[in-house]
């Protein structure tokens, strides 16, 4: 039987969001100086006044904009070391390691960037699906390469990897509402699972 997983990142299969956390291991004071100046947008963005992809591009460009490749890279797989397995759900964890692999294909879905994403998703041994940085000469742009992956994207995204290959069970895990439309979408859609 080959089976499809799609796993939502954030809140899902970790105990916390990572883009706070990473943004902050990335410059400390920076962060602090960038968060307190965010903060109306983050009310309006609770308040549903904002769009969650400008806000967020705001937020990560005013730290991370300018940075080099490399450096970004190399606090990413820094930021990895320090924060891997403990921000993983233990029962997460345990569902990974058993996946069936000679019939299963797995998919990290994830808003977060794939910067710091990927060295979480090649641990789980699984494709990466992400909200893409923008480099330009080997530096941040504070850009993104097409949409935020989140909500219709994240099915959008699913759809475009898995194209004209067959599965016989489609499996979602998330615990969003901006994992809904994958949710819906998959035969089995598993709504805080693992919490």
């Amino acid at each position: 039987m080959k089976k499809l997983y799609c796993f939502d990142f954030d809140g899902t299969l970790t105990y916390k969001d990572t883009m706070f956390m990473y943004l902050k291991f990335y410059d400390p004071t920076k962060f602090r100086l960038q968060f307190l100046k965010h903060v109306p947008l983050f009310v309006l963005l609770k308040l549903r006044l904002a769009e969650t992809e400008k806000v967020k591009k705001s937020f990560i460009g005013s730290i991370l904009k300018g940075q080099t490749q490399e450096k970004i890279e190399k606090k990413s797989r820094q930021f990895f070391e320090v924060h891997y397995p403990k921000i993983v759900r233990e029962n997460a964890l345990d569902f990974i390691k058993n996946i069936d692999r000679e019939n299963t294909q797995s998919l990290l879905v994830t808003a977060s960037l794939d910067i710091w994403a990927r060295p979480f998703a090649e641990a789980f041994s699984m494709k990466l699906l992400a909200t893409q940085a923008e480099f330009k000469n080997g530096v941040f742009t504070g850009n993104f390469i097409g949409k935020n992956c989140n909500g219709n994207e994240k099915l959008a995204r699913i759809q475009t990897e898995i194209k004209g290959k067959k599965y016989d069970k489609i499996i979602a895990f998330g615990d969003t509402s901006g994992d809904k439309p994958m949710l819906k979408w998959a035969n089995e859609g598993h709504y805080q699972f693992f919490h």
